[in-house]
């Protein structure tokens, strides 16, 4: 079993397209894998039973405060999107506005939508190094539409939360996080994430 991504490197000359990769994607469900802009494919361990709970956790809080608002439509983990650098990424939960949603074809929405969320999360796991994450948070910062991400490193108990254009702002050990004023009266309680 992995406890690392396994990166894989293909030739220039073999480039996969997108929906060769989609396919890779459909025909190894047990794995997460992503793809940067280069094209270099990270094939991730499945979450840990412990990760995979507090993962859920975080789920569980977006899309109940998602039911409730109706403003969007949130994504768990398992969803991959198509970044405006070619780079596929599929963040441990995600949300985005209903009106830039819907203006996806029925088609993009179903593959991996090519649209970068409103509001990315992702949760460290055990093995994760924190350095190759803020780089991903980083990438995010970068795409049209991001609003907000979060990056939770449950070890040291830091939550960092990035906004495009501003300085990264970590909260050590919060009891809550405020996801003001993107998703309004929306607060991420740490308790059952830690």
């Amino acid at each position: 079993m992995l406890s690392s991504p396994l990166i894989l490197h293909f030739p220039s000359s073999m480039p996969m397209t997108d929906e060769q990769f989609f396919d890779f994607c459909q025909e190894n469900r047990d794995l997460r894998i992503e793809r940067n802009k280069y094209g270099e494919i990270s094939i991730m361990p499945p979450t840990g039973s412990e990760g995979g709970n507090r993962e859920g956790r975080i789920i569980q809080q977006v899309m109940n405060w998602t039911d409730e608002d109706g403003a969007g439509i949130a994504f768990s983990s398992s969803t991959g999107f198509k970044l405006s650098t070619g780079a596929e990424r599929s963040p441990d939960a995600a949300w985005i506005k209903l009106e830039r949603w819907n203006k996806l074809t029925p088609e993009q929405q179903i593959k991996f939508a090519p649209i970068c969320p409103d509001v990315v999360i992702e949760l460290m796991s055990p093995s994760d190094n924190l350095q190759p994450l803020k780089d991903k948070m980083w990438e995010y910062m970068q795409e049209p539409g991001i609003q907000l991400g979060l990056l939770i490193d449950r070890k040291n108990r830091h939550v960092y939360i990035y906004r495009p254009g501003e300085d990264v702002e970590c909260l050590e050990n919060p009891d809550v996080v405020s996801c003001e004023p993107v998703l309004p009266g929306f607060v991420l309680r740490m308790g059952k994430i830690w």
